[in-house]
């Protein structure tokens, strides 16, 4: 059963940002509330009020709610109409739709709320008795509208007229009412004692299966400890399924058995359907399987992939600053409170609402000079991981380019520089050649200079002819 706590008004005030005192539209229906309270104290500036289809059975704590314009109390288990004189001056509205209002004439309870313009008491007892509606409309001369229909002046005049036979006709009524009712409780409180005689039988039993069970294991052999072992679980199933099906008997049976429409049996209808929802757990709480918690690290050592929440992410690698990026959308409005960020050399995990994201990473990095960050506009959270040293460890089937420094360029250097004296060396010497005359010699041996012996012939060559005709060779 429900009750009205600051909790549950807190929760239907989101449209006033979770603040309660200053609240002035209120609406907790369909909450099983059993009793009006606490409202009048924490919510004073209250001018709609709704608590329909509910179970309260009296209209109380309502007398300090001065600004109160509308209150809705349809499809409850009220049986009478007080406590509104008193402090709800401004009301104009009440509707107790379908309630189980029986005396009519506690309704002149409302000639003090002279703002009172509207009333509904359609789908209550009293709304059967003869002359109900004159009787309403002469008690208050205030209202304009009952039960949806306006309130014509002919209507009031005749009312009034009529108003003291019709007075008479209905504390008669009132009367009859009230006797129906009793005998009604009485039956409710004699079906109520045998349902509870009737669980407190069936709490006697000593097993859920309804045998004794004594200690015997000392006394029994190994064999037949084993065989009672082996049944156990098949006679718990058998009992599961018995009771199952012995509940859904008891359900058809109930729903079938004709009944009263009375407060009592709406609160037993409650009851029962209470029950029901709470075997219904149980039953799958035996059925239900712990859950084994979620595997992160393997017993090797090697860290795993996980997505619990399932959030979209990207992974890429910032070669120009030396960082990889993870970029995760997390939900936009989610606080930053409810994630948590833990980043290690080869993996980073991240906590949303308590569930695990985990993502190897395809580099080492420094955890220590990592950070994160939400954007502002999407809300995403993006971790920013520097690279340790310069060879990035990749993963298999990709191929990363390692950096170079000036040690290994040396090196290379070095290393091509000896293959190329090699080559150059004489077999027979054995001494360290010199690279510098090496280099120098090839440096200064332009083309011209060797072609000249060969294009320009010497004079002592005995081939040689002197043409005079022909000019002379710069």
């Amino acid at each position: 059963m429900g009750r009205i706590t600051e909790d549950l008004i807190r929760r239907n005030a989101e449209h006033n940002d979770c603040i309660i005192f200053s609240l002035e539209e209120l609406s907790l229906h369909q909450q099983e509330i059993e009793r009006l309270e606490h409202i009048d104290r924490w919510c004073r500036d209250l001018k709609i009020l709704y608590l329909q289809n509910n179970l309260i059975g009296k209209i109380e704590n309502v007398s300090k709610l001065k600004k109160l314009e509308y209150l809705n109390l349809a499809l409850n288990n009220i049986e009478k109409i007080e406590n509104l004189e008193a402090g709800c001056e401004g009301l104009t509205k009440l509707d107790l739709t379908v309630n189980f209002i029986g005396e009519l004439s506690s309704v002149k309870t409302l000639q003090h709320n002279i703002h009172l313009k509207e009333l509904f008491l359609m789908g209550n007892p009293c709304a059967d008795f003869d002359g109900y509606r004159q009787f309403v409309v002469a008690a208050l001369q205030q209202l304009k509208w009952l039960d949806g229909k306006e309130i014509e002046r002919s209507e009031r005049i005749q009312a009034l007229q009529d108003f003291p036979v019709v007075e008479q006709q209905i504390r008669e009524q009132e009367k009859a009412y009230c006797l129906k009712r009793a005998k009604d409780k009485e039956e409710a409180q004699r079906k109520l004692q045998e349902e509870e005689n009737k669980g407190e039988r069936e709490g006697r039993h000593t097993g859920f299966d309804g045998r004794w069970y004594t200690d015997i294991s000392a006394t029994l052999p190994s064999s037949e400890e084993s065989k009672d072992d082996v049944q156990a679980p098949e006679i718990q199933e058998e009992e599961c399924k018995k009771k199952k099906l012995d509940s859904g008997e008891d359900d058809l049976e109930f729903w079938n058995k004709p009944s009263l429409y009375t407060p009592e049996s709406r609160l037993e209808t409650l009851r029962h359907m209470e029950k029901q929802r709470k075997d219904q757990e149980k039953l799958s709480e035996k059925k239900k399987k712990v859950k084994p918690p979620r595997v992160l690290i393997c017993e090797d050592g090697r860290a795993l992939n996980v997505n619990e929440p399932k959030l979209d992410f990207s992974l890429r690698d910032d070669e120009k600053r030396n960082q990889i990026v993870l970029d995760l959308a997390v939900y936009r409005y989610m606080d930053t409170s409810l994630i948590d960020v833990d980043v290690q050399p080869t993996y980073v995990r991240v906590m949303v609402k308590g569930k695990p994201f985990q993502l190897v990473l395809p580099a080492e990095v420094k955890p220590d000079s990592s950070s994160a960050k939400r954007a502002q506009t999407t809300g995403h959270l993006v971790v920013y991981m520097p690279k340790v040293g310069e060879i990035i460890t990749g993963c298999q089937g990709t191929s990363k380019p390692v950096k170079s420094t000036p040690d290994s360029s040396r090196e290379k250097t070095n290393k091509r520089s000896q293959q190329m004296e090699r080559l150059e060396v004489d077999p027979s010497k054995h001494a360290f050649p010199d690279v510098a005359n090496i280099v120098q010699a090839k440096k200064h041996t332009p083309r011209r200079v060797q072609a000249e012996p060969k294009i320009i012939p010497s004079e002592e060559d005995p081939d040689f002819e002197d043409n005079p005709e022909v000019p002379p060779l710069i």
